[in-house]
């Protein structure tokens, strides 16, 4: 049977007054940390789905996941304004408030609430060999707080407190949704068999985008060196200057080959993703021609997708009342779904 069917037969399998407290039509929940501006890689690993499964799913809630930020000193600065750029960047690549729930994660306390329910599920072992951790915290052991510990337990209560049927995460992500799969499947074998929705994974089929200035490393929001990343908030001037510093190689020709030449692969990988075309059309393309001349194609390909949500963005950003006013309904909205979910957790529980 396919999903949707699942939910509907346990929800239809339910008294009358817990009926509703189950989700019976397919749901998907997402969020992204609103740390430093949202990134090409960003959009290809995960916004750009989340506009194509609104058109696709009956209920989707997206989340700027704000509590998730205060894990890491970089997170915590500025976060009020980092939030608000998030959601003005989330708009103007098309998420929209009619089809989706947009909310700011702090908005709901129901989230910080189940966390510390499901922290006493959560063996410490299975948090010590989360691969984040191990890697962010080594850069500074000392200092690494509790949060960065737990951040997957938090994680783990997002998705579970809105009954969320699907998730769509990145390849980082995916140690973290198995754990929420985990921990769902424990409280239901403690509490109640139908207390959680254990979720399925959206795998997002999409290569991971690397460093335009050392393709060893991803692309990312922290990286100090502005140009090896193009932002949805990048100007087409920046955009072009960015790709036109891109670091490659003195090879002849252009063709893929990961190994030998991973920024040009790099390359590569962007112009097939925001084209549509295979990498074997591109290199085709532009096999005996230059570098130059394959960065002048790569530019008007991303301009012309990332051009107009950057317009759109400083658009949003002209009218952050707007910005508010979306994030606080969509508050209210996601407030009602897990007010309700929580109060049926309370009551299996044992919480009076």
């Amino acid at each position: 049977d396919d999903m949707y069917t699942v939910c509907a037969r346990r929800a239809t399998s339910l008294p009358p007054r817990v009926r509703s407290l189950h989700t019976a039509e397919p749901r998907v929940f997402s969020g992204i940390q609103p740390t430093g501006v949202i990134h090409l890689g960003n959009y290809l690993g995960a916004v750009k789905k989340w506009t194509e499964l609104q058109n696709q799913y009956p209920s989707c809630l997206f989340s700027v996941v704000d509590l998730h930020s205060l894990t890491t000193e970089d997170g915590r600065k500025g976060l009020r304004e980092s939030t608000l750029k998030s959601a003005c960047t989330l708009l103007a690549s098309g998420i929209d408030p009619e089809k989706s729930i947009l909310f700011n994660q702090s908005k709901v306390s129901q989230h910080s609430e189940l966390m510390w329910i499901l922290s006493c599920l959560t063996p410490m072992h299975k948090l010590n060999s989360m691969i984040q951790f191990k890697e962010k915290s080594r850069k500074t052991p000392n200092e690494a707080g509790v949060g960065l510990f737990t951040y997957p337990v938090l994680m783990a209560a997002d998705i579970l407190l809105y009954r969320a049927t699907h998730v769509p995460v990145g390849e980082d992500q995916t140690q973290h949704l198995e754990l929420a799969r985990e921990i769902a499947r424990k409280g239901n074998a403690l509490w109640d068999p139908e207390l959680f929705f254990v979720p399925e994974t959206i795998t997002t089929p999409v290569s991971k985008v690397l460093s335009l200035n050392d393709a060893s490393n991803k692309m990312s929001k922290s990286d100090p060196i502005e140009r090896s990343r193009i932002t949805l908030a990048d100007t087409r001037d920046q955009i072009a200057s960015k790709l036109s510093r891109a670091k490659t190689d003195s090879i002849d020709g252009i063709y893929y080959n990961d190994e030998e030449r991973p920024e040009v692969a790099n390359l590569l990988r962007i112009f097939s993703e925001l084209s549509g075309r295979s990498i074997e059309d591109i290199t085709n393309e532009y096999r005996h021609k230059d570098m130059r001349q394959f960065k002048i194609g790569l530019t008007e390909v991303v301009t012309e997708t990332i051009g107009p949500i950057s317009d759109k963005v400083r658009e949003y950003e002209q009218n952050p009342d707007y910005v508010e006013k979306v994030l606080r309904e969509g508050g209210e909205k996601a407030a009602r779904i897990a007010s309700e979910n929580m109060e049926r957790i309370r009551l299996k529980v044992g919480l009076v």
